[in-house]
Protein backbone atom coordinates (compact mmCIF):
# COMPACT_ATOMS: atom_id res chain seq x y z
CA UNK A 1 0.00 0.00 0.00
CA UNK A 2 2.88 2.36 0.79
CA UNK A 3 4.09 2.12 -2.84
CA UNK A 4 0.73 3.43 -4.10
CA UNK A 5 0.67 6.70 -2.10
CA UNK A 6 3.24 8.62 -4.26
CA UNK A 7 1.25 7.73 -7.41
CA UNK A 8 -2.03 8.78 -5.82
CA UNK A 9 -0.45 12.00 -4.63
CA UNK A 10 0.82 12.82 -8.15
CA UNK A 11 -2.60 12.13 -9.69
CA UNK A 12 -4.32 14.36 -7.15
CA UNK A 13 -1.81 17.13 -7.80
CA UNK A 14 -2.23 16.85 -11.59
CA UNK A 15 -6.03 16.90 -11.27
CA UNK A 16 -5.82 20.05 -9.16
CA UNK A 17 -3.55 21.75 -11.70
CA UNK A 18 -5.94 20.96 -14.56
CA UNK A 19 -8.94 22.19 -12.59
CA UNK A 20 -7.20 25.48 -11.77
CA UNK A 21 -6.12 25.91 -15.42
CA UNK A 22 -9.70 25.41 -16.68
CA UNK A 23 -11.10 27.92 -14.22
CA UNK A 24 -8.47 30.56 -15.01
CA UNK A 25 -9.23 33.32 -17.51
CA UNK A 26 -6.85 31.79 -20.07
CA UNK A 27 -8.39 28.34 -19.61
CA UNK A 28 -11.87 29.76 -20.21
CA UNK A 29 -10.64 31.40 -23.42
CA UNK A 30 -9.20 28.07 -24.65
CA UNK A 31 -12.45 26.23 -23.88
CA UNK A 32 -14.47 28.89 -25.68
CA UNK A 33 -12.16 28.62 -28.72
CA UNK A 34 -12.52 24.83 -28.83
CA UNK A 35 -16.31 25.11 -28.61
CA UNK A 36 -16.38 27.46 -31.63
CA UNK A 37 -14.11 25.07 -33.55
CA UNK A 38 -16.50 22.18 -32.82
CA UNK A 39 -19.50 24.23 -33.94
CA UNK A 40 -17.70 25.26 -37.13
CA UNK A 41 -16.86 21.63 -37.86
CA UNK A 42 -20.50 20.61 -37.46
CA UNK A 43 -21.65 23.34 -39.86
CA UNK A 44 -18.94 22.38 -42.37
CA UNK A 45 -19.97 18.75 -42.14
CA UNK A 46 -23.65 19.58 -42.72
CA UNK A 47 -22.80 21.76 -45.73
CA UNK A 48 -20.46 19.10 -47.14
CA UNK A 49 -23.08 16.38 -46.83
CA UNK A 50 -25.55 18.56 -48.74
CA UNK A 51 -23.10 19.06 -51.63
CA UNK A 52 -22.90 16.67 -54.59
CA UNK A 53 -19.80 14.47 -54.51
CA UNK A 54 -18.35 11.71 -56.68
CA UNK A 55 -16.88 8.63 -55.06
CA UNK A 56 -15.56 5.23 -56.20
CA UNK A 57 -16.73 1.98 -54.59
CA UNK A 58 -16.00 -1.73 -54.98
CA UNK A 59 -19.48 -3.22 -54.69
CA UNK A 60 -19.59 -6.95 -53.77
CA UNK A 61 -21.98 -8.91 -56.03
CA UNK A 62 -23.81 -12.18 -55.44
CA UNK A 63 -26.25 -14.06 -57.69
CA UNK A 64 -28.96 -15.49 -55.44
CA UNK A 65 -32.07 -17.71 -55.67
CA UNK A 66 -30.45 -19.94 -58.30
CA UNK A 67 -32.64 -23.09 -58.76
CA UNK A 68 -31.11 -26.41 -57.72
CA UNK A 69 -31.44 -27.67 -61.30
CA UNK A 70 -29.26 -24.81 -62.64
CA UNK A 71 -25.47 -24.70 -62.57
CA UNK A 72 -23.82 -21.40 -63.50
CA UNK A 73 -20.73 -22.19 -65.55
CA UNK A 74 -18.97 -18.84 -65.92
CA UNK A 75 -17.56 -17.29 -62.74
CA UNK A 76 -19.65 -14.31 -61.64
CA UNK A 77 -17.74 -11.08 -60.92
CA UNK A 78 -16.96 -10.82 -57.21
CA UNK A 79 -17.11 -7.01 -57.24
CA UNK A 80 -18.17 -4.14 -59.48
CA UNK A 81 -15.95 -1.05 -59.67
CA UNK A 82 -18.54 1.72 -59.54
CA UNK A 83 -18.12 5.51 -59.68
CA UNK A 84 -21.16 7.27 -58.15
CA UNK A 85 -22.23 10.93 -58.06
CA UNK A 86 -24.74 11.93 -55.38
CA UNK A 87 -25.21 14.05 -52.27
CA UNK A 88 -22.68 13.34 -49.54
CA UNK A 89 -25.46 12.58 -47.04
CA UNK A 90 -26.79 9.83 -49.30
CA UNK A 91 -23.38 8.17 -49.60
CA UNK A 92 -22.48 8.60 -45.95
CA UNK A 93 -23.27 5.01 -44.92
CA UNK A 94 -21.07 3.69 -47.75
CA UNK A 95 -18.20 6.06 -46.95
CA UNK A 96 -18.05 5.38 -43.22
CA UNK A 97 -19.51 1.91 -42.99
CA UNK A 98 -19.24 -1.54 -44.52
CA UNK A 99 -20.21 -1.75 -48.20
CA UNK A 100 -23.03 -4.34 -48.28
CA UNK A 101 -23.36 -7.10 -50.86
CA UNK A 102 -25.57 -6.31 -53.84
CA UNK A 103 -27.71 -9.42 -54.33
CA UNK A 104 -29.02 -10.01 -57.84
CA UNK A 105 -31.80 -12.56 -58.16
CA UNK A 106 -31.36 -15.24 -60.79
CA UNK A 107 -34.72 -14.52 -62.41
CA UNK A 108 -34.07 -10.77 -62.74
CA UNK A 109 -32.57 -11.15 -66.20
CA UNK A 110 -32.16 -14.02 -68.66
CA UNK A 111 -31.48 -12.94 -72.22
CA UNK A 112 -31.76 -16.34 -73.86
CA UNK A 113 -31.55 -20.04 -73.21
CA UNK A 114 -28.47 -21.06 -71.19
CA UNK A 115 -27.39 -17.45 -70.57
CA UNK A 116 -27.98 -15.12 -67.63
CA UNK A 117 -27.55 -11.58 -68.97
CA UNK A 118 -27.91 -8.12 -67.42
CA UNK A 119 -27.15 -5.30 -69.84
CA UNK A 120 -25.66 -1.91 -68.97
CA UNK A 121 -28.94 -0.02 -68.50
CA UNK A 122 -30.46 -2.65 -66.24
CA UNK A 123 -27.25 -2.99 -64.23
CA UNK A 124 -27.04 0.79 -63.73
CA UNK A 125 -30.71 0.87 -62.66
CA UNK A 126 -29.97 -1.88 -60.15
CA UNK A 127 -26.98 0.11 -58.84
CA UNK A 128 -29.02 3.30 -58.49
CA UNK A 129 -31.52 1.38 -56.41
CA UNK A 130 -28.64 -0.03 -54.36
CA UNK A 131 -27.24 3.44 -53.58
CA UNK A 132 -30.62 5.04 -52.79
CA UNK A 133 -32.09 5.79 -56.24
CA UNK A 134 -33.16 9.45 -55.74
CA UNK A 135 -30.53 11.83 -57.10
CA UNK A 136 -27.98 9.04 -57.71
CA UNK A 137 -25.97 9.07 -60.94
CA UNK A 138 -23.86 6.09 -61.99
CA UNK A 139 -20.86 7.69 -63.72
CA UNK A 140 -19.13 4.42 -64.64
CA UNK A 141 -19.24 0.71 -63.87
CA UNK A 142 -16.71 -2.02 -64.67
CA UNK A 143 -17.72 -4.49 -65.91
CA UNK A 144 -20.66 -2.62 -67.44
CA UNK A 145 -22.76 -5.79 -67.93
CA UNK A 146 -23.01 -9.33 -66.59
CA UNK A 147 -23.19 -12.35 -68.90
CA UNK A 148 -23.03 -15.85 -67.42
CA UNK A 149 -23.53 -19.15 -69.23
CA UNK A 150 -25.45 -21.81 -67.32
CA UNK A 151 -26.76 -25.32 -67.84
CA UNK A 152 -29.60 -27.43 -66.53
CA UNK A 153 -27.91 -30.74 -67.40
CA UNK A 154 -26.78 -33.00 -64.52
CA UNK A 155 -23.15 -32.87 -65.69
CA UNK A 156 -20.75 -35.72 -66.33
CA UNK A 157 -18.96 -37.56 -63.55
CA UNK A 158 -15.27 -38.14 -64.38
CA UNK A 159 -12.35 -39.52 -62.40
CA UNK A 160 -9.78 -37.34 -60.73
CA UNK A 161 -6.10 -37.79 -61.53
CA UNK A 162 -3.52 -36.41 -59.10
CA UNK A 163 -0.36 -34.96 -60.62
CA UNK A 164 2.45 -34.85 -58.08
CA UNK A 165 6.23 -34.84 -57.86
CA UNK A 166 6.94 -35.21 -54.14
CA UNK A 167 10.13 -36.36 -52.41
CA UNK A 168 10.49 -37.33 -48.74
CA UNK A 169 13.34 -36.48 -46.41
CA UNK A 170 16.29 -38.91 -46.41
CA UNK A 171 15.04 -40.58 -43.20
CA UNK A 172 11.41 -40.79 -44.40
CA UNK A 173 9.33 -42.56 -47.01
CA UNK A 174 6.14 -42.02 -48.99
CA UNK A 175 4.26 -44.77 -47.16
CA UNK A 176 1.26 -45.22 -49.42
CA UNK A 177 -0.71 -43.91 -52.39
CA UNK A 178 -1.24 -40.16 -52.72
CA UNK A 179 -4.99 -39.60 -52.38
CA UNK A 180 -7.57 -36.80 -52.57
CA UNK A 181 -10.69 -36.23 -50.50
CA UNK A 182 -12.73 -37.12 -53.61
CA UNK A 183 -12.00 -39.61 -56.38
CA UNK A 184 -14.20 -37.97 -59.02
CA UNK A 185 -15.68 -34.59 -59.97
CA UNK A 186 -18.65 -33.41 -62.01
CA UNK A 187 -18.11 -31.41 -65.18
CA UNK A 188 -20.84 -29.01 -66.31
CA UNK A 189 -20.93 -27.45 -69.76
CA UNK A 190 -23.47 -25.51 -71.80
CA UNK A 191 -22.38 -27.54 -74.84
CA UNK A 192 -21.52 -31.19 -75.38
CA UNK A 193 -18.34 -32.56 -73.84
CA UNK A 194 -16.07 -34.71 -76.05
CA UNK A 195 -16.87 -38.43 -75.85
CA UNK A 196 -13.29 -39.30 -74.88
CA UNK A 197 -13.29 -36.83 -72.00
CA UNK A 198 -13.08 -39.12 -68.95
CA UNK A 199 -10.81 -37.42 -66.38
CA UNK A 200 -9.61 -34.13 -64.94
CA UNK A 201 -6.20 -33.44 -63.44
CA UNK A 202 -4.97 -31.46 -60.47
CA UNK A 203 -2.40 -28.75 -60.86
CA UNK A 204 1.10 -30.22 -60.43
CA UNK A 205 2.22 -30.57 -56.80
CA UNK A 206 5.99 -30.20 -56.42
CA UNK A 207 7.32 -30.68 -52.88
CA UNK A 208 10.57 -31.96 -51.39
CA UNK A 209 12.10 -32.82 -48.02
CA UNK A 210 8.80 -34.03 -46.52
CA UNK A 211 9.13 -35.26 -42.93
CA UNK A 212 5.49 -35.92 -42.06
CA UNK A 213 2.15 -36.64 -43.70
CA UNK A 214 1.08 -33.46 -45.52
CA UNK A 215 -2.25 -32.18 -46.84
CA UNK A 216 -2.47 -29.61 -49.62
CA UNK A 217 -5.41 -27.71 -51.09
CA UNK A 218 -4.89 -28.03 -54.83
CA UNK A 219 -6.83 -26.46 -57.71
CA UNK A 220 -7.96 -28.55 -60.65
CA UNK A 221 -6.81 -27.72 -64.15
CA UNK A 222 -9.60 -25.70 -65.78
CA UNK A 223 -11.56 -27.15 -68.68
CA UNK A 224 -12.38 -24.62 -71.40
CA UNK A 225 -16.10 -23.75 -71.47
CA UNK A 226 -16.90 -25.94 -68.48
CA UNK A 227 -17.22 -25.73 -64.71
CA UNK A 228 -15.79 -28.31 -62.33
CA UNK A 229 -17.47 -29.11 -59.01
CA UNK A 230 -15.48 -29.21 -56.85
CA UNK A 231 -12.81 -27.03 -58.48
CA UNK A 232 -10.22 -27.77 -55.79
CA UNK A 233 -9.45 -30.79 -53.63
CA UNK A 234 -7.47 -31.74 -50.54
CA UNK A 235 -4.54 -33.99 -51.49
CA UNK A 236 -2.93 -36.15 -48.79
CA UNK A 237 0.69 -37.27 -49.13
CA UNK A 238 1.36 -40.02 -46.54
CA UNK A 239 4.88 -39.76 -45.11
CA UNK A 240 6.42 -41.93 -42.40
CA UNK A 241 9.78 -41.81 -40.65
CA UNK A 242 12.14 -44.72 -41.22
CA UNK A 243 13.51 -46.52 -38.16
CA UNK A 244 16.70 -48.56 -38.02
CA UNK A 245 16.30 -52.28 -37.39
CA UNK A 246 18.46 -55.43 -37.46
CA UNK A 247 17.65 -59.11 -38.09
CA UNK A 248 19.60 -62.33 -38.18
CA UNK A 249 19.00 -64.45 -41.27
CA UNK A 250 20.25 -68.00 -41.78
CA UNK A 251 22.53 -68.56 -44.78
CA UNK A 252 21.65 -71.25 -47.28
CA UNK A 253 23.72 -72.55 -50.22
CA UNK A 254 22.50 -72.74 -53.81
CA UNK A 255 23.75 -74.55 -56.94
CA UNK A 256 25.52 -77.16 -54.80
CA UNK A 257 26.23 -80.37 -56.82
CA UNK A 258 24.90 -83.73 -55.66
CA UNK A 259 27.15 -85.49 -53.19
CA UNK A 260 28.68 -82.21 -52.01
CA UNK A 261 27.95 -80.19 -48.87
CA UNK A 262 28.76 -76.53 -48.31
CA UNK A 263 29.09 -75.21 -44.75
CA UNK A 264 29.54 -71.48 -44.02
CA UNK A 265 31.14 -69.76 -41.04
CA UNK A 266 29.18 -68.05 -39.62
CA UNK A 267 25.93 -69.78 -40.52
CA UNK A 268 23.89 -66.59 -40.07
CA UNK A 269 24.29 -63.02 -41.20
CA UNK A 270 23.11 -59.75 -39.56
CA UNK A 271 20.88 -57.70 -41.86
CA UNK A 272 20.51 -53.99 -41.02
CA UNK A 273 17.84 -51.88 -42.70
CA UNK A 274 15.39 -48.99 -42.33
CA UNK A 275 11.69 -49.76 -41.98
CA UNK A 276 8.57 -47.52 -41.73
CA UNK A 277 7.55 -46.91 -38.14
CA UNK A 278 4.05 -48.36 -38.63
CA UNK A 279 5.40 -51.85 -39.45
CA UNK A 280 8.43 -51.85 -37.16
CA UNK A 281 7.27 -54.97 -35.27
CA UNK A 282 6.42 -57.05 -38.35
CA UNK A 283 8.75 -59.65 -39.89
CA UNK A 284 8.64 -60.28 -43.62
CA UNK A 285 10.21 -63.28 -45.42
CA UNK A 286 13.88 -62.76 -46.15
CA UNK A 287 16.61 -65.19 -47.24
CA UNK A 288 20.39 -65.01 -47.41
CA UNK A 289 22.44 -67.33 -49.59
CA UNK A 290 25.86 -68.12 -51.01
CA UNK A 291 26.33 -69.44 -54.54
CA UNK A 292 28.50 -72.53 -55.00
CA UNK A 293 29.23 -71.46 -58.59
CA UNK A 294 31.04 -68.36 -57.28
CA UNK A 295 33.81 -70.39 -55.59
CA UNK A 296 37.19 -69.23 -56.95
CA UNK A 297 40.48 -71.09 -56.60
CA UNK A 298 42.65 -69.70 -53.81
CA UNK A 299 39.76 -67.86 -52.09
CA UNK A 300 38.28 -69.07 -48.82
CA UNK A 301 35.39 -66.58 -48.80
CA UNK A 302 32.05 -66.46 -50.59
CA UNK A 303 29.93 -63.26 -50.94
CA UNK A 304 26.51 -63.31 -49.26
CA UNK A 305 23.47 -62.17 -51.20
CA UNK A 306 19.82 -61.66 -50.28
CA UNK A 307 16.66 -62.95 -51.89
CA UNK A 308 12.98 -62.22 -51.09
CA UNK A 309 13.89 -58.70 -50.03
CA UNK A 310 10.70 -56.93 -48.80
CA UNK A 311 9.91 -53.69 -50.65
CA UNK A 312 9.31 -51.94 -47.33
CA UNK A 313 12.96 -52.42 -46.28
CA UNK A 314 15.38 -49.67 -47.28
CA UNK A 315 19.14 -49.07 -47.16
CA UNK A 316 19.89 -52.75 -46.54
CA UNK A 317 23.37 -53.80 -45.47
CA UNK A 318 24.91 -57.16 -44.46
CA UNK A 319 27.40 -57.97 -41.74
CA UNK A 320 29.48 -59.81 -42.72
CA UNK A 321 29.00 -59.44 -46.45
CA UNK A 322 31.15 -62.54 -47.15
CA UNK A 323 31.73 -65.74 -45.16
CA UNK A 324 34.26 -68.52 -44.93
CA UNK A 325 33.24 -71.95 -46.09
CA UNK A 326 34.28 -75.59 -46.26
CA UNK A 327 33.23 -78.19 -48.78
CA UNK A 328 32.21 -81.66 -47.66
CA UNK A 329 32.08 -84.64 -50.00
CA UNK A 330 29.34 -87.00 -49.00
CA UNK A 331 29.76 -90.75 -49.31
CA UNK A 332 27.69 -92.29 -52.04
CA UNK A 333 25.76 -95.30 -50.76
CA UNK A 334 26.13 -98.43 -52.93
Amino acid sequence: MASMSPIKEKLTKASGNIDRALHSSRGKDVMLYLMFVAIAFVFWLLLSLDNEVQRDFDVPVEIVDVPDSVTIIDPAPKTLSVSVKSKGSQLLRFLWGHVPVMKIKYDESRASRNCFFMNRSRLEARLRDYFGNVGVQIVSCKPDSISLAYTESPGRKVRLEIKADVQPNLQCIISGPITANVDSVRVYSAGELPKGFDRVETEMIVKGGLKDTMRYEVKLKPVLGARLIPDKVIVTVPVEPLISRKRQVEISAVNVPDGVGLITFPSKVDVSFLVPMSIYGEDFPMKAYVDYDRIRPGSSYLPVALSLVPEVYHNISLSPDSVEYIIEHKKVEE
